[in-house]
């Protein structure tokens, strides 16, 4: 029978998927993407593959579950199955230079970024890119906001770089990037499913970057301040109303372009009023708190009932359509 194979590695993010996926009375099971053997030769099975990847995943002991997935996805479209967030989502999932370049060339905005291979590159590119100004430092390829920090002087950057607590990315590659002075310190992330406007939600940065929404990545400690706190946020996520319409448009546009099905775009506004975009997410998770809190929670205006009610038009597809 044809089902829905959900492929990932991380159990952790599984759940509220195979809740929504269960209240719909869709057939599923789990494609774990960490080792295993596939014959290339041979067939898929029928279904609809829904790739969940994190660009985070070497975080997890998995190092080449990316490169992994990036071989079976080959695989699938090869056979022409269908695959949602297939081989373009997983490229741009795994590097941030390559989401910036496909934003830009989309029409949107990223904050100014230099690129730097090499840990004895990075301080000498920020004292020539960025003297006198504060500069974030963040893995190219991250996930969960790992990684990120922000640096209000060159020397405290050229004192962690050059400290035992500095972590190689595992991609060689770490950019260095402007600092956004935002009116309020909040980014905001906008959810699509099926490449449509599903909603959005504030995300309180004054404790630091790591902004996976889902309740496994909530941060224990003040892993990377902007400023001065006065006091927790009561809620760091919280669904709000919309975007502005016009930036809709050209991240449902981007997503179109960049063949993405399923993501969660970041974006901040600066100073002069105007969106930075500068994180797709295509392995998205949600907040269950901030939905309830929406009263969207367990509806299919949620994430995952949004998620699920995709997948499940995604597999009623008539075959010769899917190909």
């Amino acid at each position: 029978m044809s089902q829905i194979y959900v492929i990932h590695e991380n159990p952790s993010w599984l759940a509220p998927l195979a809740e929504a996926l269960s209240a719909e009375a869709l057939p599923w099971t789990e494609w774990f993407m960490h080792n295993g053997s596939f014959d290339l030769a041979a067939p898929p099975p029928e279904g609809v593959f829904y790739n969940r990847m994190s660009a985070s995943s070497h975080t997890r002991d998995h190092r080449f579950s990316a490169e992994l997935t990036a071989g079976v996805l080959a695989w699938l479209k090869r056979w022409g199955r269908i695959v949602v967030n297939g081989p373009a989502a997983l490229d741009l999932e795994i590097s941030k230079v390559r989401q910036y370049a496909a934003l830009e060339a989309s029409g949107l905005r990223t904050p100014r970024t230099i690129m730097v291979a090499g840990r004895d590159q990075i301080v000498p590119a920020a004292f020539a890119h960025f003297a006198g100004e504060p500069v974030i430092l963040k893995p190219n390829r991250g996930g969960k906001g790992l990684g990120v920090q922000l640096f209000h002087t060159l020397e405290g950057l050229k004192e962690h770089v050059e400290s035992d607590s500095y972590i190689e990315p595992v991609d060689g590659i770490q950019l260095l990037q402007t600092y956004v002075r935002a009116p309020r310190p909040v980014v905001t992330r906008a959810e699509f499913t099926g490449r449509r406007f599903t909603y959005a939600v504030e995300v309180d940065t004054s404790e630091g970057f790591e902004l996976c929404p889902a309740d496994v990545c909530a941060i224990g400690e003040l892993a990377c301040p902007v400023g001065e706190v006065s006091g927790k946020p009561v809620h760091k996520f919280t669904i709000v109303e919309g975007i502005d319409a016009r930036l809709r448009s050209q991240l449902e546009a981007f997503l179109e372009r960049a063949g993405v099905d399923v993501a969660g775009i970041e974006f901040i506004i600066g100073e002069d009023g105007q969106p930075l975009v500068y994180d797709v997410n295509t392995n998205t998770n949600y907040n269950p708190e901030a939905e309830a809190r929406a009263g969207i929670a367990g509806t299919p205006r949620s994430g995952m009932g949004a998620l699920a009610a995709y997948l499940g038009r995604r597999l009623a597809e008539p075959r010769s359509r899917a190909a």
